[in-house]
C-alpha cells in the first residue's frame, strides 16, 4: 500500500508540474510541494501551486552570493561589457522542513520549478544566457533552500571615457525581482572576484555590491569597476600622432627655396589626415565628457596644416622675389656679370635678395616662424599634460535617473 501511494504521488506531481519556463532575464515556473509530498503520504490530493514564504511581518530574506570568474569584450564603441557570474542564492522556508526523527535524510535536491524561486531581471542586459537550463535546488531538514545559478550576460555600461586610455569606469549589473515588492522581498547581497587572468586590455580592479533604497521593487546592484591597462591604445594612436608630429618639426629645418620641403610637408599632412580618419572610428563618442585625446589629435591636425600652410606661402613669395630680382638687377649685379661673360645664374644656387650673403624677409619669417612653432608644439604638449593630470568631467545624469526603475515617477 505504501508503495502503491508513493507511486500515485509521483505521478500526479509529474502530471501537475509543467516544463520550466528559462527566459532570457529570469527564473520562475510552478511550484509544489516536494519534501511533503515524498515525506508525508497524508496529505490532500489537491495540492495548490506555492507562493512566496511568510516570514510574518517582515520580509522574506534571500542572501545572494556573487561570484564574477570573467569579464570579457569589453566595448567601448557600442558602450557594452560581458562578464560570466555565479549567483548563490539561500532563504528559509518553513513549509518545506521535516521531522529528522521520522525520516533520517538530511537534505533533497528539488528541481528548481518545483518550489518557489525569486524571479531575477538584469536591468541593464542586452541578453542573458543561464548556463543550466534545469537547475537544482537543496532543500535541508530545517527548511534552508539553496539554489545555484550561472549566467553570462551582455551588458550596457556607461564608460566614463574623458581620460581614455588611461580610463577607469563603473558597470552596474541592477538584479530586480519584478514579481514581488519590497514587502515581501528583501536581498542581501554579497560579491567574490574570482577572475584569475589578468591578460586582457580591461581589468577588475574593484567589486561591489548594493542594495538601493526607496525602491518598490526588490533588488541588488553589482558594480564592476574597470581599469584600461591602455598599452594597446599608447602603441596604436599616441605614438603615430607624436611621430608625424617630430617629423613635420624636423621638417622645418629644410631650406625654404628646395622643392623638397613641400613635398615633405604636404606629404606628412596626407599622411595624418588617413590616421584622423581612422582614428576618428577607433575612438568612442559621447553625448559629454568626450575623451580628451579627440581634442588633442585634432588640435595636431590644424598644428600640421598650420606649418604646411606657411610653408606654401613662404616658398611662393620667396620664389616671387627671386624672379622679380632677376627681371630687374641692380647697377651692381650688371658689373657682375659683365665680368662673368653675362653668365646666368646656377640652376643649384639657392635665390637671395639685393645683398649676396643676406637673408631674404621670407626666409626670415620662415626661421621666426619655425622657433615659434616649435615654441608651440611644446607649450601644447605641456598643457594638454597639465589638462589630463586635472581635468574632471561629470557627465549628464541620465534621464531615467528621474524616476529609478521600480520607484513611482516624481511630479
Amino acid at each position: 500500500i505504501m508503495a502503491l501511494q508513493l507511486l500515485l504521488r509521483l505521478t500526479f506531481l509529474g502530471l501537475s508540474i509543467t516544463s520550466p519556463l528559462v527566459h532570457g532575464e529570469g527564473f520562475q515556473g510552478p511550484e509544489a510541494i516536494w519534501p511533503y509530498l515524498f515525506f508525508n503520504f497524508n496529505l490532500p490530493q489537491k495540492v495548490e501551486s506555492i507562493q512566496i514564504p511568510n516570514n510574518g511581518s517582515a520580509p522574506l530574506l534571500v542572501d545572494v552570493q556573487v561570484f564574477v570568474s570573467n569579464v570579457f569584450n569589453v566595448d567601448i564603441l557600442r558602450y557594452t561589457v560581458s562578464s560570466m557570474l555565479l549567483l548563490k542564492l539561500s532563504w528559509l522556508d518553513t513549509r518545506l522542513a521535516w521531522n529528522n526523527s521520522a525520516q533520517p535524510q538530511h537534505a533533497v535536491t528539488l528541481p528548481w520549478d518545483s518550489l518557489w524561486t525569486p524571479r531575477l531581471t538584469i536591468l541593464e542586459a542586452l541578453w542573458v544566457d543561464w548556463r543550466d537550463q534545469s537547475p537544482q535546488a537543496r532543500v535541508d531538514q530545517d527548511g534552508h533552500v539553496k539554489l545555484n545559478l550561472a549566467l553570462t550576460t551582455e551588458t550596457n555600461c556607461d564608460f566614463e571615457l574623458l581620460h581614455f586610455p588611461r580610463d577607469q569606469s563603473n558597470c552596474s549589473l541592477s538584479f530586480y525581482a519584478l514579481s514581488n515588492t519590497v514587502m515581501e522581498l528583501e536581498f542581501q547581497a554579497h560579491a567574490v572576484n574570482e577572475i584569475v587572468s589578468v591578460k586582457r586590455e580591461y581589468v577588475v580592479y574593484d567589486l561591489k555590491t548594493q542594495v538601493p533604497l526607496h525602491q518598490v521593487v526588490p533588488c541588488f546592484k553589482v558594480t564592476l569597476s574597470l581599469k584600461n591597462t591602455a598599452l594597446k591604445s599608447i602603441i596604436a594612436l599616441l605614438v603615430p600622432a607624436e611621430a608625424l608630429l617630430l617629423a613635420d618639426v624636423c621638417g622645418g629645418l629644410l631650406p625654404l627655396w628646395t622643392i623638397e620641403r613641400i613635398a615633405y610637408k604636404v606629404t606628412l599632412l596626407l599622411s595624418y589626415l588617413v590616421f584622423h580618419s581612422s582614428l576618428v572610428e577607433a575612438l568612442p563618442s559621447s553625448s559629454s565628457c568626450n575623451p580628451l585625446l579627440i581634442y588633442f589629435f585634432t588640435i595636431l591636425l590644424l598644428l600640421l596644416f598650420l606649418s604646411t600652410v606657411e610653408t606654401v606661402l613662404l616658398a611662393g613669395l620667396l620664389a616671387k622675389g627671386s624672379l622679380g630680382a632677376k627681371s630687374s638687377p641692380s647697377p651692381a649685379l650688371r658689373g657682375e656679370h659683365r665680368e662673368h661673360g653675362n653668365s646666368g645664374p646656377h640652376p643649384e644656387e639657392p635665390p637671395r635678395g639685393v645683398k649676396g650673403s643676406q637673408r631674404s624677409w621670407p626666409e626670415t619669417a620662415d626661421r621666426i616662424f619655425f622657433l615659434v612653432y616649435v615654441a608651440g608644439v611644446l607649450c601644447c604638449q605641456f598643457i594638454f599634460a597639465g589638462i589630463w593630470m586635472w581635468a574632471a568631467c561629470k557627465s549628464d545624469p541620465a534621464p531615467g535617473e528621474a524616476a529609478p526603475h521600480g520607484r513611482r515617477p516624481r511630479p
